[in-house]
């Protein structure tokens, strides 16, 4: 039970640390185009990261996420909307799912 304080209490210095020091150290404004390129970019990749994972895992065969991925990357490249483009990825698993991936199933294992 004392190692869960010490723990929270890590934490919650490491958000709070990483939050303030930015703000202590960099007064004026950032000039440099490298890093006001690379700042900009930060929260994209922090979100591809986290949800990269979740997106292959989510369904029940990897093979169906990964052609609903490529499906979505594909409608949002083209300018689709976002229920569009979920619309789309939801198909894409359900066919998968429901049709290929059984079948595929059934011819490797015989079930």
């Amino acid at each position: 039970m004392q190692n869960s304080y010490i723990y929270i209490f890590v934490m919650a210095a490491v958000t709070y640390a990483v939050r303030v020091i930015p703000l202590t150290l960099i007064k004026g404004k950032t000039e440099n185009r490298f890093l006001k390129s690379f700042l900009y970019y930060v929260p994209y990749v922090t979100l591809a990261v986290m949800t990269f994972p979740a997106i292959l895992l989510a369904t029940e065969s990897p093979v169906s996420a990964a052609a609903a991925l490529v499906i979505g990357i594909g409608a949002a490249y083209a300018g689709l909307s976002l229920f569009y483009v979920a619309a789309g990825c939801t198909a894409v698993v359900l066919i998968f799912e429901l049709f290929i991936v059984r079948e595929v199933l059934f011819l490797i294992v015989g079930f």
